[in-house]
């Protein structure tokens, strides 16, 4: 009794190979384009922060200064410091690529990634996870 059959096998290496075109297509079309992070409280917007490479800083949004956020400077952005209790928010990591998106649902604030020359039709809706480059 095999395990597999020879069609199983060619599906499968027909699924991985088309899921690893996409993701390539994407993170060379997508994931060049300039980005900036949009905070939001409550729904709200507060803050817009341009992410480019070579700048750094700390801050917080005047609504809730116990978030704290970081701007790395490879032009990511992350939660460093929250007063929620489970602390998702932090270990959610860095975010850089537009579509990706962090919430500190206690504190009612989401980070999102958009493109600064707004979303194209076709530009995908969301980003679940990233290329590895941080």
């Amino acid at each position: 009794m095999k395990l597999f059959k020879k069609t199983d096998i060619l599906i499968i290496a027909a699924i991985i190979v088309s899921a690893m075109a996409i993701w390539y297509l994407y993170s060379n079309t997508v994931s060049g384009r300039p980005v900036r992070a949009e905070i939001y409280y409550w729904s709200d917007l507060v803050e817009a922060v341009e992410l480019v490479p070579g700048q750094e800083m700390t801050f917080s949004i005047p609504q809730d200064e116990d978030v704290v956020f970081h701007v790395d400077k490879d032009g990511s952005i992350r939660f460093i410091q929250s007063d929620c209790p489970d602390k998702v928010c932090i270990r959610t990591g860095r975010i850089h690529l537009a579509g990706q998106s962090a919430a500190c649902l206690p504190n009612g604030i989401v980070v999102k990634i958009v493109p600064t020359d707004g979303w194209k039709e076709g530009d995908p809706d969301i980003v679940i996870g990233s290329s590895g480059e941080q």
